[in-house]
């Protein structure tokens, strides 16, 4: 089945910044190139880490909570007090950066990016960890652009034939902007919960309207005889 790798939509040669890049001039950055987030990487192609617009904007909310230490703050608290004074890059990144390979799947990153609730990520090559390049959530959208027609040939050769054994004669298949709907009769009735999945594991897939109905209802557990 297709898989869209990260290094297929990601943006290579990123906008970078160094270690000692002040703060001012990470904020021009950000603006200028109307991005949320630059990677800090240092000379020999490392990322160090990351600064965000959040990051940034860390300074302006002291400014308004105050100075003011309190005894029971948390790590995560005193961790913003110390960034909120930072004046470059290497005091006001978070690190370490949470990074994605180029040969991941946009599958994976998007899970990468939801369980660390991240919005972007450097794509690093693994054994060197070396930037090539800044995938984001909209980046990984671009698999939804795929053909309606790349989509039923999918489904029809890989899912229906090979995936599920089956004949796609037996079905009808018709797939409009991502929605997929298919018609059709599967042998027992525990299987078309299978190709529901099968069919939403299709990439570009954005919805799928299954009819089918079955020869066999296997659910149906037989009562037992009863002997008196």
């Amino acid at each position: 089945m297709k898989r869209t790798l990260v290094e297929m939509v990601m943006t290579p040669r990123p906008v970078i910044v160094s270690p000692d890049t002040p703060f001012k001039e990470i904020v021009d950055v950000l603006l200028r190139n109307r991005i949320s987030g630059v990677p800090v990487v240092d000379r020999s192609g490392r990322v160090m880490g990351v600064v965000s617009d959040a990051d940034l904007a860390l300074k302006e909310a002291e400014l308004e909570a105050g100075s003011e230490v309190h005894v029971f703050d948390t790590p995560k608290r005193r961790r913003e007090r110390r960034k909120s004074r930072g004046t470059r890059a290497a005091e006001l990144m978070s690190t370490p950066a949470v990074s994605v390979s180029p040969r991941r799947t946009v599958d994976e990153a998007a899970a990468l990016m939801r369980t660390r609730r991240i919005r972007r990520l450097p794509v690093t090559e693994p054994m060197t960890g070396r930037l090539v390049g800044m995938v984001s959530r909209t980046d990984l959208l671009r698999q939804y652009l795929r053909a309606d027609e790349e989509i039923t040939a999918e489904i029809e050769g890989e899912v229906l034939r090979r995936t599920l054994a089956t004949d796609p004669r037996r079905f009808g298949v018709q797939v409009h902007d991502g929605v997929v709907r298919i018609r059709g009769q599967v042998e027992r009735r525990s299987l078309v919960g299978g190709v529901i999945k099968a069919l939403e594991q299709v990439e570009g897939v954005i919805a799928v309207d299954a009819q089918l109905s079955y020869e066999v209802d296997d659910r149906l557990v037989p009562t037992p005889p009863t002997y008196w």
